[in-house]
């Protein structure tokens, strides 16, 4: 009797851990994009994203060493890992970093919450999985949400730079999505650590050259920016994806997945108190429908394991 009374404390101690790893993993990464705003301020996008991996490249790789020193990636992935690298980190951050550049951090955020949405429709296309009907109106209803949310005022204006940015923006989630349905390539092969390690490092490695294209924005930044490129570096990229994992190892896969639609908010919040930023309506509308279509969906697939990788904050 004691030791079922000791098991059920001791069950519900990791509920509640896992549950405030969520809530800080969540607040670090949605922080992550006034971040990006302020550092891009500074520093060119590329070489931001550059300067953020190589730091979480080699602290994620001496923890692998230390985790797992026996772990190595087999020569039949090679090509699929680089790829991932290339698709998650290099294209990833050169569009995110671009996109916060030009539109603002809230904008950016909400855009974010896309991401599940896009990830089951990319799913059904090329996987051709069934769907019930009520995610497929979630879909429907989360491209509207999204609509509203990448034109800001709900009109699309092709000169604004608001606009441009948003569409880069986009393109982050797309190409985070081609990441994700890659990864499920290589699902029981290597654990999470592996896999971001090596595919940061892939990527650190393609944003190399591709930095030097901007060579001639490069200068002495200030201490402010340097703490920044930290704060994405250790908080973000490191700290936050070991609580990410160790949550998702206790709490099921839709209510993680519930928990980083948190991102948005904490993203919009951050840009209107730390940048002042202005929110339209319409962007909040949007928001909020893309929200409630992604519960919508994780709640018809509650049996289902879903299979939308933590944003690499």
């Amino acid at each position: 009797m004691v030791l079922k009374k000791s098991n059920s404390k001791s069950i519900l101690s990791a509920k509640f851990l896992a549950n405030l790893a969520m809530l800080v993993t969540v607040t670090l990464w949605g922080m992550s994009f006034v971040s990006i705003k302020l550092a891009v301020s500074e520093i060119p996008p590329v070489t931001l994203a550059l300067l953020r991996f190589l730091i979480a490249s080699t602290i994620l790789f001496l923890i692998l060493k230390k985790v797992e020193p026996t772990a190595k990636l087999q020569r039949c992935d090679v090509k699929k890992m680089m790829l991932a690298g290339f698709l998650g980190i290099t294209l990833y951050f050169f569009f995110e970093n671009t996109g916060v550049r030009l539109t603002t951090a809230s904008s950016a955020s909400l855009i974010t919450s896309i991401i599940p949405i896009i990830a089951i429709t990319m799913d059904i296309i090329v996987f051709k999985t069934k769907v019930p009907l009520i995610q497929i109106i979630g879909i429907l209803v989360a491209m509207c949400g999204a609509y509203l949310s990448i034109t800001a005022n709900g009109q699309i204006n092709f000169s604004s730079e608001t606009f441009i940015g948003n569409l880069y923006v986009v393109g982050a989630m797309l190409s985070w999505t081609g990441y994700t349905l890659l990864n499920k390539s290589f699902k029981g092969k290597y654990s999470g650590l592996f896999l971001t390690t090596y595919q940061t490092l892939f990527g650190t490695l393609f944003l190399l050259p591709l930095s030097f294209f901007e060579h001639n924005q490069w200068h002495v930044f200030s201490l402010h920016a340097l703490g920044h490129i930290l704060y994405l570096a250790i908080c973000c990229s490191a700290l936050g994806y070991f609580l990410y994992i160790y949550a998702l190892s206790n709490l099921d896969v839709t209510i993680t997945t519930l928990y980083l639609n948190l991102m948005s908010i904490v993203g919009v919040i951050g840009g209107c108190f730390i940048l002042s930023e202005t929110v339209f309506p319409a962007q909040l509308l949007g928001g909020i429908m893309i929200i409630i279509s992604i519960v919508m969906i994780n709640f018809a697939a509650s049996k289902k394991k879903m299979f939308v990788l933590p944003l690499e904050q």
